[in-house]
C-alpha cells in the first residue's frame, strides 16, 4: 500500500525568512510558522493553542518568500514532512522534522499600492507569478458541493 505525506497549514511567519544559496545558486528559505487553534473549554473559557512549524522552501518559492514575506505574514503552505538527523559536536544524535513546501499562497489582506488596490497575487508586480503561488481556478461546475 502506498502512503500519503501531505501537510496543509495556514499561519503567520514567526520571523523573516532566512534565505541561503547553495552551490549552483540554489535558494533555500527557512522560517518558523505559527498555527493557532482556538476552542472553548467545558467552562466556556476561550483557549488558544499555538503550534510552531519549521518551513523550508526551495528555489523559486524561496526567492518569492525572501522578496515578499516578512514576520507576521499570513500564508497557506502545502507540502510534505521531512525528518533529518545529524550528530552534534558531542556525538549526540539530533532530529528535526520540517515542512518542505511545494505550494505557497500569500493570504495577507489587500494593501494600497500606488493608489490602487492590490491582492495577494499582484502586490509589487507579482502578476506573472500567479501560477507559482495561486492554484488554478475552475468553473462553478468543478465545485465539490
Amino acid at each position: 500500500m502506498r502512503g500519503v505525506n501531505r501537510v496543509m497549514l495556514i499561519g503567520n511567519l514567526g520571523k523573516d525568512p532566512d534565505v541561503q544559496y547553495l552551490d549552483g545558486n540554489i535558494a533555500v528559505a527557512k522560517f518558523p510558522l505559527a498555527t493557532t487553534e482556538t476552542f472553548k473549554d467545558r467552562a466556556g473559557k476561550l483557549i488558544s493553542q499555538t503550534e510552531w512549524h519549521t518551513v523550508v522552501l526551495w528555489r523559486g518559492l524561496a526567492e518569492l518568500a525572501q522578496k515578499y514575506l516578512h514576520k507576521g505574514s499570513l500564508v497557506y503552505i502545502e507540502g510534505r514532512l521531512k525528518t533529518r538527523s545529524w550528530e552534534d559536536k558531542d556525538g549526540n544524535k539530533k532530529f528535526a522534522t520540517e515542512v518542505v513546501g511545494d505550494n505557497l499562497i500569500m493570504l495577507d489582506k489587500r494593501a494600497e499600492v500606488g493608489g490602487g488596490t492590490a491582492g495577494p497575487s499582484d502586490v509589487h508586480g507579482l502578476e506573472g507569478l500567479t501560477s507559482v503561488d495561486m492554484p488554478p481556478l475552475g468553473d462553478a461546475n468543478d465545485l465539490p458541493f
